[in-house]
C-alpha cells in the first residue's frame, strides 16, 4: 500500500497505544502460569508482532477466547505438550528470541518459520549458550527454500553467559525460560549492558507473575558483569488480569511531531512508572530545545505535551534506546546544526538496515543524512521538500516519513506504508485524527 501525504500540521491529543514490549512478555508468562488470565480489550496490542506471539502460544496448546471485552487465556498444560510443533513467528524478532529458550525449556522439538529479514538476523551467542545446556538450534530450508530454524533437545538450568552488546531479548528469553526449568538459573551479562531497560521490563513482568530475579555483581574473564539469578522452585502465578501500559516507543513519533511542528501535540495514557527505556524521548526532545510539559492527571498515568522551540542539533549515544532512532532523526532533520547519533550499530540488524534506511528516507525528503559504520550524522535543514520514501518494509521508517511529511514543502509518497501493522496498525488512522492528510495511491 502506497500513501500520498499532503503537508498539514499535526495537532491535538493522541492516546498512547498498549506497549508491544510489555504485551509480548505478559502473553508468554500468562501462557505458562498456574491459571487463566484475562486481557481487557483496552490493554490488548493487536500488532502483527504480538499476533505472532499469540499464534505460537496457541500452537503450543494455549487456548484463547475472544469477545468485545477482551481475551480470556487458558495456559498451556505442560504435561501434554506435542512432540514437535511448528511455530510461525512472522517477522517478530521478540517472538523468536523469547520463544527459542522458552520452548527449549519445555523440551518439545519445534520448527520456527521466519519471514522477511528475520531469518538473516544473527542468533549468536544465544544459540551457543542453548547448545551448552542441552538444546540445539539448526538453520534449514523447506522444499521451496524458505528459511527455518529447527530446535531440538531440552534446556537444562545452570549458568548462561552473554556479552552485554548483544540483543537484550536473549537475556529476557533466558530469564523467562528460567521460570520453567528445574534448578537455579543465572544469566550472567558482561558490562556494558546495552538496552538495559528492556531487561528491566522482563524482570518487572516476572515479578508480577511471582518470580523474583536477584542481581549479583561479579567478574567474568576479568570483566565486570551482572548475574540475573532465578532460584530453584520459582514458578509462574497468574495475576488474574493482564494490564499492558502505554507505549513510549510509538508515542515518540507524535511527540516528535510536536517538536518540529507549529502546533502542540499531546500524548495521554503514558505510564507514570514502569521501566520502558524509551521514556528517554522526553529528555531528548528537551535537549533539542523543544518545550516539553509533563502532567500527571492520574496517579498511574502521564500526559505529555510538546511544542516547537528553537531546535539545535545534539550528540547522543542511542545504544540503550535504539527504537528511538527514527523519531529522533525526524527532529534532527530540521534542527539547526549537526546531530550525531552514536552507538547505533545494532540498527543495521532491524527489519531493515535502519541506519541506511533512515539516512535514505531523510535524503529522499530533501534533508541531509549519512550512515557511517555505527553512527548516523544528520545536518539539519530549514525545511524538508517532500519526496518519495521507500519504507524497506520497516514500520519505523514509515512512521518517521509520515511525521516529516506533515511539515514538508510539498507532498510525500510513502511506498509500502502497510508495514506499520507490525507495531501500530492504527497509526494512519490516528495520524488523520491529528490533522494529517493521507490518501491511498492506487
Amino acid at each position: 500500500m502506497d500513501l500520498l501525504i499532503s503537508p498539514h500540521p499535526l495537532m491535538g491529543i493522541a492516546a498512547a497505544i498498549p506497549s508491544k514490549s510489555v504485551a509480548h512478555r505478559a502473553q508468554i508468562l500468562a501462557a505458562f502460569s498456574d491459571g487463566p488470565s484475562w486481557v481487557p480489550r483496552t490493554f490488548a496490542n493487536d500488532s502483527e508482532d504480538t499476533s505472532a506471539t499469540w499464534r505460537c502460544l496457541k500452537a503450543l496448546g494455549c487456548s484463547l477466547g475472544h469477545d468485545r471485552e477482551g481475551t480470556y487465556l487458558m495456559p498451556v498444560d505442560c504435561d501434554y505438550l506435542p512432540d514437535h510443533v511448528t511455530l510461525d513467528v512472522g517477522e517478530s524478532g521478540s517472538t523468536l528470541r523469547f520463544l527459542l529458550p522458552v520452548v527449549a525449556a519445555l523440551g518439545c522439538g519445534a520448527t520456527f518459520i521466519c519471514h522477511g529479514r528475520l531469518a538473516e538476523r544473527p542468533l549468536s551467542p544465544l544459540d551457543e549458550q542453548l547448545a551448552q545446556h542441552g538444546a540445539t538450534v539448526r538453520r534449514s530450508t523447506d522444499a521451496e527454500g524458505a528459511p527455518r530454524l529447527e530446535l531440538s533437545g531440552k534446556l537444562s538450568s545452570g549458568t548462561f553467559v552473554l556479552p552485554g552488546n548483544v540483543s537484550s531479548q536473549y537475556v529476557s528469553g533466558l530469564l523467562m525460560a528460567a521460570a520453567l526449568m528445574v534448578g537455579a538459573t543465572q544469566v550472567v551479562v558482561q558490562w556494558p549492558i546495552e538496552s538495559r531497560g528492556y531487561i528491566d521490563l522482563t524482570i518487572d513482568e516476572l515479578e508480577r507473575y511471582g518470580v523474583h530475579v536477584r542481581e549479583e555483581q561479579r567478574m567474568v574473564d576479568d570483566m565486570p558483569a551482572t548475574a540475573f539469578c532465578v532460584d530453584d522452585g520459582s514458578w509462574l502465578v497468574t495475576p488474574g488480569t493482564i494490564h499492558t501500559e502505554g507505549d513510549w516507543s510509538n508515542a515518540a513519533f507524535w511527540l516528535a511531531a510536536g517538536a518540529i511542528g507549529s502546533e502542540a501535540v499531546v500524548v495521554e495514557g503514558l505510564p507514570a512508572g514502569g521501566r520502558q527505556g524509551d521514556r528517554a524521548i522526553v529528555d531528548v526532545l528537551r535537549t533539542f530545545g523543544a518545550q516539553v510539559d509533563v502532567l500527571r492527571p492520574r496517579e498511574d498515568a502521564l500526559q505529555v505535551m510538546v511544542r516547537r522551540n528553537q531546535l539545535e542539533g545534539l550528540e547522543l549515544d542511542i545504544s540503550d534506546i535504539p527504537d528511538l532512532a527514527a523519531p529522533i532523526a525526524a527532529v534532527a532533520a530540521v534542527a539547526k546544526g549537526t546531530t550525531r547519533l552514536t552507538g547505533a550499530a545494532r540498527l543495521r540488524l532491524k527489519e531493515s538496515d535502519r541506519l541506511e534506511t533512515i539516512a535514505a528516507a531523510i535524503r529522499a525528503l530533501g534533508g541531509q543524512a549519512e550512515a557511517l559504520e555505527d553512527e548516523l550524522v544528520i545536518e539539519g535543514v530549514e525545511r524538508l521538500s517532500g519526496g518519495v520514501v521507500d519504507t524497506a518494509n520497516d514500520h519505523r521508517i514509515a512512521m518517521m516519513a509520515a511525521i516529516c511529511a506533515a511539515y514538508a514543502e510539498g507532498p510525500t509518497t510513502i511506498v509500502g506504508a502497510e508495514c506499520v501493522r507490525k507495531s501500530y496498525p492504527a497509526f494512519f488512522m490516528d495520524y488523520r485524527t491529528l490533522g494529517g492528510i493521507v490518501r491511498p495511491i492506487s
